[in-house]
């Protein structure tokens, strides 16, 4: 049984949640989690160190964030697979976990049987997706705005004012306003804070 043992990393920076994911994990014979860390910049560490064979890493962590610790993961221990964890059904999340090759994406109030089985999954190479989030992705389409009116909005988000972002991108106030107004409406936002809020939620800031 011993060489059949699944190793696991778990990065979950809430200590309740992740004692109850150990307990919910070493229910499973052949699931045993090896490390636990609470920061997104302790994974690589604490993975070199005992060479697990997933890592079930939290998608909001503190130090450095789920998504860019699996893509660092990848670069410096392949072998070690990754299914991240999130609270959050933004489709744009599961772009960029696609995009860092993450081996699965679940959503944290899955059915715990779920999780058991997308380790081992995940371990024997396939790629797990939560149902309800790539729905969300498929039915969140593509980005409306061009790359200009998606430049605007980045440094809207960043806290630039109109001016400030019009002397950067060498355009007049009134062009620049006239960009934020095409993009509020694209996104059927409210206003430029909830426009920022929709882009982000997508994935396109």
């Amino acid at each position: 049984m011993g060489d059949l043992l699944i190793r696991i990393l778990l990065a979950e920076d809430m200590h309740m949640v992740r004692g109850a994911l150990v307990a919910l994990l070493s229910l499973e014979g052949d699931l045993k989690v090896v490390s636990e860390v609470e920061r997104g910049d302790r994974i690589v560490g604490a993975a070199l160190e005992c060479l697990p064979d997933i890592a079930v890493i939290d998608v909001d962590l503190p130090g450095l964030d789920g998504l860019s610790a699996a893509a660092l993961l990848a670069e410096q221990l392949p072998s070690c697979r990754t299914l991240i964890l999130t609270s959050l059904g933004r489709p744009g999340t599961l772009r960029k976990a696609l995009a860092a090759h993450v081996g699965g994406f679940l959503l944290k109030d899955a059915p715990p049987d779920r999780l058991a089985d997308a380790v081992r999954d995940v371990v024997a190479g396939k790629r797990v997706i939560d149902p309800q989030l790539a729905l969300a992705a498929f039915d969140n389409g593509e980005n409306p705005l061009t790359p200009r009116e998606t430049e605007v909005l980045r440094m809207a988000a960043d806290g630039a004012e109109a001016a400030e972002i019009a002397g950067r991108l060498f355009l007049s106030v009134g062009t620049v306003r006239n960009y934020l107004t095409t993009v509020v409406t694209k996104l059927n936002a409210r206003n430029r804070v909830d426009a920022i809020r929709v882009a982000r939620d997508s994935g396109w800031l």
